[in-house]
């Protein structure tokens, strides 16, 4: 297998961290909603754990990326 193949599909399943960011936010604000409509006077308090988990969620989909781009563009 050629080198650069392998960068391809490493990069490639370092991708997936997106994906599972992306599910996890779909998750998150789905039972955000869910709880918020059953108890509306409870929904303003757990708004700071929503945008701390949304943080957190989207920290690692990012981390997934720059590892994507270490792996296509850092020469070994």
């Amino acid at each position: 297998m050629d080198v650069a193949a392998a960068k391809y599909i490493g990069a490639g399943l370092a991708m997936l961290g997106m994906i599972g960011a992306g599910i996890g936010l779909g998750i998150l604000f789905g039972n955000y909603l869910n709880g918020a409509l059953r108890n509306p006077s409870a929904a303003p308090g757990e708004r700071p754990m929503l945008f701390l988990g949304m943080a957190l969620t989207e920290a690692l989909g990012i981390f997934a990326l720059v590892i994507a781009f270490l792996i296509l563009f850092v020469k070994v």
